[in-house]
């Protein structure tokens, strides 16, 4: 059993306000969600309009295939225009 873990970091180009950063957010977990049946939630910078913190966590019995889903979803996000991404990293354990 392999359990992935990714931390991604944004920056909400469209974020006055955290009601616009909720919103971009939001749609990305839940894309996330449904395509890749992962577990995904904000986890840092909570207060902050303009930054958000994003974790995603999956579990396989093939390491490749848990890093090769973290990575396809980091590039759906990387495609989000509302955000852009700063960081991420993807541990395997």
């Amino acid at each position: 059993m392999f359990v992935g873990a990714a931390t991604i970091e944004l920056e909400i180009t469209d974020g006055a306000t955290l009601k616009d950063k909720r919103q971009v957010v939001k749609s990305l977990l839940d894309r996330i969600r449904s395509r890749f049946n992962v577990s995904a939630a904000e986890v840092d910078r909570l207060d902050s309009p303009r930054h958000a913190v994003l974790a995603i966590a999956a579990v396989a019995n093939d390491q490749a295939y848990v890093h090769g889903m973290l990575e396809k979803a980091v590039d759906l996000i990387e495609g989000e225009p509302r955000a852009q991404l700063t960081d991420y990293t993807i541990e395997i354990l």
